[in-house]
């Protein structure tokens, strides 16, 4: 597709749901990337090749943004090829906010605004790229966050949407949070609506 002016990349704007998507993805497996201090921001997302419908209706949400299809990555890991599916957006002034949220010193971090940024689309989001069942609750991988931002999304979670959770792994260093099953009711009530059916799974559904 054509460049965009820059006059033209001025007037994009993301409304509020696509802009839940993106936190969502941000708190799994998203991430932003910029040039320098002062360039605009391009948000990436990629996921393994057993998920690529996830991807695709990502990518479908979001196409307007992009100037590319996906594409497949190959990367080894101890020996064995690995195949995924990537898609990426332009580079577009309206992601700058999120950069400077989610960033600092290029490590991706939890924004302290978080209670206001995860709604019931960005949390759908986060479960179905990084939740998986454990036992007969639900666990979220938030392996490379610190204790304390666990801590912050936890509280989030307890506060804003009444989910009884509980934090496992401190003593290995991977802290994840663990939803309780008799959380999963009033979870599934919350963000089933903006599931992808082939990731219900991940509800017990």
């Amino acid at each position: 597709m054509t460049r965009f002016s820059k006059n033209l990349r001025y007037l994009i704007y993301l409304p509020s749901r696509y802009y839940s998507i993106i936190v969502g993805h941000l708190l799994s497996d998203g991430w932003l990337e910029k040039y320098s201090l002062n360039s605009n921001t391009r948000f990436k997302f990629k996921q393994s090749m057993d998920r690529d419908l996830y991807v695709l209706t990502s990518y479908f949400s979001l196409s307007h943004y992009c100037s590319r299809l996906p594409y497949i990555v190959k990367s080894n890991r101890k020996g064995k090829d690995l195949f995924a599916l990537e898609f990426s957006t332009r580079y577009l002034p309206c992601l700058n906010e999120l950069y400077l949220l989610f960033y600092k010193d290029k490590v991706k971090v939890i924004p302290n605004i978080i209670y206001d940024l995860l709604t019931p689309v960005a949390l759908a989001h986060w479960i179905m790229g990084d939740g998986a069942i454990l036992n007969k609750g639900l666990v979220l991988c938030t392996d490379s966050y610190t204790l304390q931002e666990v801590v912050k999304l936890e509280n989030v979670l307890k506060i804003k949407y009444d989910l009884n959770c509980t934090i496992q792994g401190i003593k290995n260093k991977r802290p994840r949070i663990y939803i309780l099953p008799e959380s999963l009711p009033k979870l599934i009530n919350l963000v089933k609506p903006y599931f992808l059916s082939s990731m219900l799974y991940k509800l017990h559904l």
